[in-house]
């Protein structure tokens, strides 16, 4: 018999989460038995914390629900043979140590994952994240070389990915976030230019400093304020994907305009909201090009790492506070 830990949400977020609104939690699992559906028992490895958790959350759980999130798991027993003893998977369970699984629910790791490679990437560069930035780029955004690509949290498990592949595609790329030492992390990652938005004196005056002919694509992780900038300096046609709206998430009151509806008229502009999940039937595609541009080191990944399962809601918080560089994720 295994007793799991599991973090609950205690109370709905109202405004920035506390570690006060979650409540850990221990779950007596029961025993496999032969010729039931119940046949795998998986420990969790490494976790995610991502931004969609803070909206989803109000949307899709009820107080006292376990927390949404993916992990990476180890089978550690078995009576399915699809599912040896020692296989790592990706797996949609939430914030727990154990879990029992039919097997339907589970993503096996590519077949071809580097022994030297760390599984967590699973969660991030190589996982959901990556795919985000490789459907959004290339299917929302429809990037062609030699354009021009603006990417906002470009510093995050997303926008890090976004710039590389963007230059992969032979694309000039900016990029911004909110400290010095991202920035400087940016420039090292191939980004052409790149600001910290939280010290220049005009965001406006900066991205006209940093692409004077404005931009093709705009990747768009934040929103807000940011985005009401941003869609004034897209030049005709542009392209507009909207992934993510990071700086509205913790609102109490929701944000009033400006609005995009005049200067999308006046450019002719293309703006659309996605979810990774279209492309599910695409998923084994996508994994293999970013798998294979980070084995060939054409693609770097940072990961900030956290230690223990108890420490799951400070690094949920911390990643919401964009404390991270790269994709955050808490190792069991």
């Amino acid at each position: 018999m295994v007793i799991a830990k599991a973090w609950a949400l205690k109370k709905h977020f109202d405004g920035f989460p506390k570690t006060s609104d979650f409540d850990l939690k221990k779950i007596e699992l029961p025993n496999l038995k032969d010729g039931g559906e119940q046949k795998l028992l998986l420990e969790s490895v490494f976790l995610s914390v991502d931004p969609y958790m803070r909206p989803y959350s109000r949307r899709d759980m009820k107080e006292g629900d376990i927390m949404i999130g993916t992990q990476v798991a180890r089978v550690v027993e078995s009576k399915n043979p699809a599912f040896t003893v020692g296989t790592f998977v990706v797996a949609g369970r939430g914030w727990r140590t154990h879990f029992i699984s039919d097997g339907k629910d589970l993503q096996l790791l590519p077949s071809n994952w580097p022994e030297s490679l760390p599984k967590s990437l699973a969660l991030g560069t190589v996982g959901m994240p990556g795919l985000t930035a490789y459907f959004g780029l290339l299917e929302v955004c429809k990037m062609k070389p030699g354009e021009t690509v603006l990417v906002n949290a470009a510093a995050g498990a997303v926008g890090s990915v976004v710039g590389q592949l963007a230059k992969i595609g032979g694309c000039k790329v900016v990029g911004c976030a909110g400290s010095d030492d991202k920035v400087a992390y940016l420039k090292k990652i191939g980004f052409d230019e790149a600001f910290n938005y939280k010290t220049v004196k005009s965001l406006d005056e900066a991205l006209r400093k940093a692409s004077p002919d404005g931009y093709d694509c705009f990747f768009d992780n934040v929103g807000g304020e940011f985005a009401s900038v941003a869609i004034n300096q897209m030049k005709k046609y542009g392209r507009i994907a909207v992934c993510g709206a990071i700086s509205q998430y913790n609102d109490s009151v929701p944000q009033k305009g400006p609005y995009a509806q005049v200067p999308m008229i006046f450019k002719e502009l293309q703006m659309e909201g996605f979810l990774v999940t279209r492309w599910n039937n695409r998923r084994e595609e996508g994994l293999q090009a970013l798998l294979k541009w980070v084995v060939e080191g054409k693609v770097k990944c940072h990961e900030q790492v956290t230690e223990g399962f108890e420490n799951m809601p400070m690094a949920f918080i911390g990643m919401l506070k964009g404390e991270n560089v790269g994709k955050a994720v808490v190792k069991v």
